[in-house]
């Protein structure tokens, strides 16, 4: 609406992305405040809660926390991309499909697990995954469609390994359940996965902008890739909506995400990187999701093949609890290594 508004009317104000991602933050921050109280009463009345593991003795107590809060910011989200984006963007559609589809596979999957009060309920793993993977291949097909550039770029070269083709599509959609999964997986603790997203959010918005800017591009030796900017406001949006869920599910949490939170989140950070040509740097800028992933990997590995577990459990933010440390300890100190991580991935910018 105010992209058309600045066509129509000429008002320059409203023609910069910055400026209407800074309204998309706003709103939906809003919209999120706003819905949230509402659907606690009635997620309340229809005892929505979270499952708990029953692995996880230490968060019994948190079986009466309702879940599904991820449609709320979600629902946030999409009201403030019609009021600022420009939806004959193609990269916004991407953008768009990649939110609620990813959201929807994770809306059914609480549903199940809610529907059941049991948390191994809901999608089967296979089911889950082949969903994540059709919706992804739609992302990037889009990609692929709008003429959206297939060249593989690491940090620290200013050009391009190779030129990957049609065979971007496949890595594209592992970089998708990559991420996705990495977010779930630390979804774990009161505001965990939030902040971290937040913070990704925000690097991997200024590295978006950076890359469909002309000037900037060009100084910075990053490819131009005209369009993709827009997306900034989507990411600014979805940002002011988990800020919004930030007030409610900080330590001690009122409500989860779930999985139609995480998935929806973590689709959209593999969407970002691949549009800022981020997928390598995604490792930092998502070191809090690899570290918990990775910690999972190698307790799995290491008791089929040795009989022995490495950390108490898996994921580490469970080792962590088992430990002896508070739950807001975990949670800060995992806040503060994802902000350093990503001042260091922003920083990666200026070498090359």
């Amino acid at each position: 609406m105010l992209y058309t508004l600045s066509q129509l009317f000429d008002i320059n104000l409203f023609g910069y992305i910055s400026v209407r991602a800074g309204f998309a933050f706003m709103i939906a921050f809003a919209f999120t405040l706003l819905l949230m109280p509402r659907y606690l009463r009635w997620a309340a009345a229809r005892n929505a809660n979270q499952p708990i593991s029953k692995f996880v003795k230490a968060h019994e107590s948190k079986g009466h926390t309702p879940t599904m809060g991820g449609a709320v910011f979600l629902v946030g989200t999409l009201i403030a991309a019609f009021f600022t984006v420009n939806l004959a963007n193609p990269y916004i559609w991407g953008g768009l499909i990649t939110l609620v589809g990813f959201g929807a596979v994770g809306l059914k999957d609480d549903l199940g697990k809610v529907l059941s009060g049991d948390n191994l309920e809901g999608l089967s793993p296979k089911g889950k995954m082949a969903l994540q993977a059709l919706i992804a291949a739609a992302a990037t097909g889009l990609l692929l469609f709008a003429g959206f550039p297939t060249e593989f770029y690491i940090p620290f070269l200013k050009t391009p390994l190779f030129d990957m083709g049609w065979f971007a599509i496949p890595f594209w959609v592992l970089i998708f359940l990559a991420t996705t999964n990495a977010v779930n997986l630390t979804d774990g603790l009161d505001g965990l996965a939030t902040v971290p997203s937040i913070i990704a959010l925000f690097t991997l918005g200024i590295i978006v902008y950076v890359t469909g800017h002309a000037i900037f591009s060009n100084y910075l030796l990053i490819p131009n890739i005209k369009g993709v900017g827009e997306v900034m406001i989507l990411a600014a949006a979805l940002g002011g909506g988990l800020m919004g869920f930030l007030w409610y599910n900080c330590y001690p949490a009122e409500l989860f995400m779930g999985d139609t939170g995480s998935l929806a989140i973590g689709g959209f950070l593999a969407y970002l990187a691949i549009l800022g040509k981020s997928e390598v740097l995604l490792v930092l800028i998502g070191l809090i999701f690899v570290i918990e992933t990775v910690s999972v990997i190698l307790q799995v590995a290491s008791f089929k093949l040795r009989g022995k577990r490495i950390f108490l459990m898996a994921p580490i933010h469970h080792h962590f609890e088992l430990k002896g440390w508070a739950e807001n300890k975990i949670i800060i100190r995992f806040w503060m290594i994802a902000f350093i991580a990503n001042m260091l991935a922003l920083i990666s910018f200026k070498f090359r």
